[in-house]
């Protein structure tokens, strides 16, 4: 631990008071342990608050317990079907995870409907931010970019909420609908990656005849017949197997020669993986789950846990690598943000994911929550996986 070392809590019980509880002496007690150890340390000042959906209820109460408990805290969260913490996962069951950092003041604001994100003339000039959602928030993907747009490096980072009954977020509020989040400056070092869960299993193919969203043509061919192709289907083959391999695959999206990926049989960053929703079988045309355009490029892929397993690892040594280049800096706490359709049951077993995840980086103080939809720069994904680390000075 050093002085500007993030520190986190993580509990899980049937009552939230109890869970909260605990979860505020681990916090209360590493508080104490930092600044036994350095005196004057750099004060807490904002705290990330991840429940699971059994807690959506009481998020109000437990807002306020934490803005009682921790005065000057500014708290940003939200709910998930699962919550993370460094190594360890709450997937369906009753869970929150608390992270606090010390940040200056000055470097970070809030922001929400009720607080929109500041201009730069306000005098704070927003560098990047964290975005929690509600995915049925109307024109979300425009929401985005306009909240891109805002940042100087347009780079957002996040997901959205995810709950079988009241999806919700927090900024110094509870709130349903919208956005809110935290907007950072130029001065929070932070290292941000986002990991594919799906692997291509055909070549790519560029989009040459599309209608909203209809694939009509790759490679001035029938859609469907490449999607066949790709899936080693016969030009023969019955009904039922074509749809039941359909049902199994995704397609991955990009913009043309931008987003090449950087080896073979994976996708690049930007990259965005979306369901086949139908099929035409008289006219060989595939629906997909959002708007496709002509010059995108296109990969039919399937999930797969051995692959997003090595790529969950391979961006953790990439950021590694990024703070150890140049001057040194060292990791102060993470965020990870998971595709609610990951998780340990897609990687094998309970924990696994995050296991991996620090084996990779180390037992850094980590927060997460398995998202409806995971936010990377202004692109809404799903699949993959978003590791976020903030660093200091080494």
């Amino acid at each position: 631990m050093s002085p500007t070392t993030f520190i986190a809590a993580h509990a899980s019980h049937p009552d939230w008071r109890i869970a909260l509880a605990d979860s505020r002496r681990q916090l209360q007690s590493a508080s104490a342990a930092r600044a036994a150890r350095y005196g004057a340390a750099a004060p807490l000042t904002l705290g990330w608050c991840y429940l699971t959906d059994y807690y959506a209820a009481a998020a109000e109460a437990i807002l306020d317990e934490l803005r009682q408990a921790f005065p000057g805290v500014a708290w940003i969260g939200t709910s998930g079907i699962g919550v993370a913490a460094s190594g360890i996962e709450y997937f369906d069951e009753p869970a929150m995870v608390l992270m606090v950092a010390p940040l200056p003041r000055e470097c970070f604001r809030l922001f929400s409907g009720r607080q929109p994100l500041p201009a730069a003339a306000t005098g704070f000039a927003p560098h990047t931010a964290l975005v929690h959602a509600d995915g049925s928030t109307p024109d979300l993907q425009e929401l985005l970019q306009e909240l891109s747009a805002r940042t100087a490096t347009g780079y957002l980072f996040g997901g959205l909420s995810s709950a079988r009954g009241r999806p919700l977020h927090m900024a110094d509020g509870v709130f349903t609908g919208g956005v809110s989040g935290v907007a950072f400056d130029a001065e929070v070092d932070l290292v941000s990656r986002v990991t594919q869960g799906c692997q291509p299993i055909g070549p790519l193919r560029e989009v040459t005849a599309a209608e909203g969203n209809l694939l009509i043509s790759l490679d001035r061919r029938p859609a469907l017949d490449c999607a066949m192709n790709d899936l080693g289907l016969d030009d023969d083959a019955a009904d039922e197997d074509l749809f039941e391999a359909l049902s199994a695959t995704l397609v991955g999206l990009s913009r043309g020669a931008e987003d090449l990926p950087a080896h073979p049989g994976q996708f690049g960053a930007e990259t965005v993986v979306r369901h086949l929703v139908g099929v035409d079988l008289e006219r060989k045309v595939l629906g997909i789950a959002d708007a496709v355009e002509p010059g995108m490029l296109t990969a039919f892929c399937m999930r797969d846990a051995r692959a997003a397993g090595y790529d969950l690892v391979r961006i953790a040594a990439e950021i590694r690598d990024d703070l150890e280049s140049g001057a040194a800096r060292q990791m102060a706490g993470a965020l990870y943000v998971s595709c609610s359709g990951r998780g340990g049951p897609h990687f094998g077993a309970r924990h696994a994911e995050l296991q991996m995840l620090r084996n990779a980086l180390g037992d850094v103080p980590l927060a997460g929550f398995f998202a409806g939809g995971e936010i990377a720069r202004n692109h809404l994904y799903g699949y993959t996986g978003v590791l976020t680390v903030f660093a200091t000075p080494g």
